[in-house]
């Protein structure tokens, strides 16, 4: 590497680890990403679950037969009663969870009714209160308990009994599959976020200093100016996206709470970190090139912010159309079209179905889409119109 370009990365990497508080801007999404995530997950657990060791307590009125030995298996507290009215009140207060109320002869009339009759089923009446958890969850139980027993009314035969077994996904496969949904919309924003964070202030924010005059008149080659500030700004954006990863990666399973049990990234060996990591670093210099030459057309940071919003939309769209696009692509070309191809191979690793000439075509594009970048930029960097425009 010429030693212009090492001078310049030399002095943008000097500039951002001199500064205790970017260094600190650049660290913190991830320590705040994984906070927040746990944070929900915690959140939502509480507001659609229900304590350990609370149990609720339900009241049924006309208690029959058949329900003195279904309900105890809710594990829930049972007592009976016939003043509907005052548990109705009593479940309004929130001092009572649930009040079933059956028709009198329930279990008779069970047994003589024919669907094919017309007549009105037997009603079970379930109050509840939706504005408590305990309620709510109640509800759902009994509700689900109830229904499971009508199904066996009129049951003729089992699909999959006992429930245990049938589901021949790995562990690796589930863990997979949600990951690749998850991960790349994440990655490539918290990609973009890095990028944004530093660039603009690096281009922009030279030419709103005045000292990007300073660097342009010393004998080093404009090229070797524009390949150094991009790729020391893509290692910087790469410690701030992997910041950001690690702490996604840790906290969306306490975010998710009871959907990912068992969910853990120690499912991916060394070479799927590795092809992930060559497929980020391709993407970050295709994201930190479009930015800088975005950034070199502005005069202040604050309009260089401005140009590269939209730069975020299509991320963020790549992104969404990766999370339900059914899988990673198996199509060579797909591989071909910048950031597209990235959403593909991240996919792909985090799935098990990567392509290797898929990732080999992704790293070969965003290298080359890079090269032309810094072309493009070295030449904006020999226009004085653009550099020096007020």
């Amino acid at each position: 590497m010429r030693n212009g370009v090492l001078t310049i990365m030399n002095k943008e990497l000097a500039r951002f680890f001199g500064d205790k508080r970017m260094v600190v801007s650049i660290l913190m999404p991830g320590v705040l990403i994984y906070i927040m995530y746990a944070f929900m997950g915690n959140a939502m657990g509480s507001a659609f679950g229900m304590d350990e060791d609370y149990t609720p307590a339900i009241q049924a009125v006309s208690l029959p037969g058949s329900m003195e030995a279904l309900l105890p298996q809710t594990g829930f507290s049972l007592i009976t009663g016939t003043d509907e009215e005052a548990a109705k009140e009593a479940v309004t207060n929130q001092e009572l969870d649930l009040l079933l109320v059956f028709p009198e002869g329930f279990d008779e009339a069970v047994a003589a009714y024919e669907a094919s009759s017309g007549a009105p089923a037997p009603n079970v009446e379930v109050y509840y209160n939706s504005a408590s958890t305990n309620s709510s969850f109640a509800y759902r139980a009994v509700v689900d308990l109830m229904d499971a027993y009508e199904a066996q009314m009129v049951n003729k035969f089992d699909v999959n009994a006992g429930g245990e077994g049938y589901d021949l996904a790995t562990a690796e496969d589930a863990a997979g599959s949600f990951f690749a949904m998850m991960m790349p919309l994440l990655l490539m924003i918290f990609l973009y976020s890095g990028c944004a964070a530093v660039a603009p202030e690096s281009i922009a924010g030279e030419k709103e200093r005045g000292t990007i005059a300073t660097m342009l008149i010393t004998p080093i080659r404009r090229s070797d100016v524009a390949l150094g500030k991009i790729l020391a700004l893509a290692l910087i954006s790469m410690i701030s996206a992997a910041s950001s990863t690690v702490g996604a990666v840790l906290a969306l399973p306490k975010m998710m709470g009871g959907m990912t049990e068992g969910v853990s990234a120690d499912i991916y060996s060394i070479q799927d970190y590795l092809l992930l990591a060559a497929v980020i670093f391709s993407t970050v210099l295709v994201l930190v090139t479009v930015i800088s030459i975005l950034s070199a057309f502005a005069k202040t940071i604050k309009e260089a912010q401005t140009y590269v919003m939209p730069v975020m939309l299509v991320v963020m769209g790549l992104g969404i159309v990766g999370m339900f696009g059914g899988g990673a692509s198996q199509e060579l070309a797909s591989y071909c079209i910048p950031l597209y191809n990235s959403v593909q191979c991240m996919m792909g690793v985090f799935s098990f179905t990567s392509l290797p000439l898929g990732v080999a075509a992704t790293v070969g594009v965003n290298a080359a889409v890079t090269l032309l970048g810094v072309v493009v930029l070295a030449g904006m960097f020999n226009s004085e119109k653009i550099i020096f425009a007020r």
